[in-house]
């Protein structure tokens, strides 16, 4: 059986394909079909986007894909950045940019009122058209500067809930275990193993 990860994150792929490594089922990516289109995540939700990466690939390789879509969603912004939390700096942002227009904004806002959530909606599609989601979420705070060396994107300024360490502190075992991707994926399991 076979599952391709809708993803050109390398970082995702990692961090999908040793959470999925107990399954019975062999995990491929886009290195596995260099001609798979660039899928444009221009949904309102990240419901909207993951299975809109999901189908798209699903569609294009004959396979079960399974996508996601993660947004960073802040208190005292409203929420932002959300949806668009890869592209909260521009549309070719690093990781570092984005973590610096965050921190900038959240400047002058006091520790007891920096609480965030990262939200993750996992999407599993078949070549047959059936889709199912999961979701998962760990609340925490946004910390005033960058902490550890580990992880991608917003990890060094996350600290979960209950935590000392930051998401970029932890070893990939540790933050899978507490993280949003990995509650998410924990609640896919069973469609995953219903839908292969």
């Amino acid at each position: 059986m076979k599952l391709v990860l809708a993803t050109r994150n390398v970082h995702k792929i990692e961090e999908l394909s040793m959470m999925l490594s107990d399954l019975n089922v062999e995990i491929l990516s886009f290195r596995d079909f260099p001609d798979l289109p660039e899928v444009v995540e221009d949904g309102e939700t990240l419901e909207d986007n993951a299975i809109k990466k999901a189908r798209e690939v699903s569609q294009a390789t004959g396979l079960t894909a399974l996508a996601d879509d993660t947004g960073l969603e802040v208190a005292a912004l409203g929420g932002a950045p959300g949806v668009v939390s890869a592209r909260y700096a521009g549309e070719a942002c690093s990781y570092e940019d984005n973590n610096r227009k965050l921190l900038a904004e959240l400047e002058a806002v006091p520790d007891e009122e920096r609480g965030a959530a990262f939200r993750c909606v996992i999407a599993i599609a078949t070549p047959g058209g059936e889709v199912a989601t999961a979701e998962g979420r760990t609340d925490g705070i946004i910390l005033r500067k960058p902490r550890g060396g580990e992880g991608f994107g917003y990890d060094p300024i996350f600290l979960p809930k209950g935590h000392v360490r930051s998401y970029a502190e932890m070893l990939q075992d540790e933050k899978n275990a507490v993280s949003h991707r990995g509650r998410a994926l924990e609640a896919a399991r069973e469609l995953i193993e219903h839908m292969m």
